[in-house]
């Protein structure tokens, strides 16, 4: 299932691509969508530890924010991540996945919001079925927690509009 739409938001589409959003903006939002893939990442690395390759996607998608990384490289660590998913069991996979999705907001910004879909699923995954909804409702109100007040309004009416495309991650 696709998680962009089929029409994009210009507030997520950067300025020099014909958007409004602002290479800060842009910044910010990736630092949130990695920090969503982090929260989770031990359940990738607990399952996988000798794995990199989605711990080494969330470096180069900080490497990225601070324009060490070009963003083909970010772009090339989401391929790297989403392969790491591969076989893996649920909430390993979600938290690859999650990390994929992150570092390839540096490409697309609007991934901000897969980043933190895979990782609301991981950490349901990651706990026995009768506290799925619990673990899913925490990581979602820990996500908000660590919206920056800048691109706050931005992210949650985005979880607003996006939220039935991202299996329903978002809603309260």
């Amino acid at each position: 299932m696709p998680i962009l739409p089929k029409e994009r938001d210009p507030r997520l589409i950067t300025i020099r691509r014909g958007g409004t959003l602002t290479d800060e903006h842009h910044r910010l939002l990736a630092e949130w969508a990695l920090s969503c893939a982090e929260h989770v990442l031990h359940l990738f690395e607990g399952h996988e530890p000798s794995d990199r390759r989605p711990r080494e996607a969330i470096d180069v998608g900080r490497a990225w924010i601070r324009g060490d990384v070009h963003m083909r490289d970010a772009h090339q660590a989401a391929f790297r991540a989403n392969a790491a998913a591969r076989g893996m069991p649920d909430p390993a996979k979600l938290a690859a996945l999650s990390a994929g999705q992150a570092v390839a907001v540096a490409h697309v910004a609007a991934h901000e919001l897969g980043a933190a879909a895979y990782a609301i699923r991981a950490a349901g995954a990651g706990v026995p079925a009768g506290d799925a909804a619990r673990a899913r409702a925490e990581e979602r109100e820990w996500q908000r927690a660590q919206l920056p007040a800048a691109i706050r309004e931005l992210v949650l009416d985005d979880q607003r509009r996006r939220s039935a495309i991202c299996w329903h991650a978002f809603d309260d």
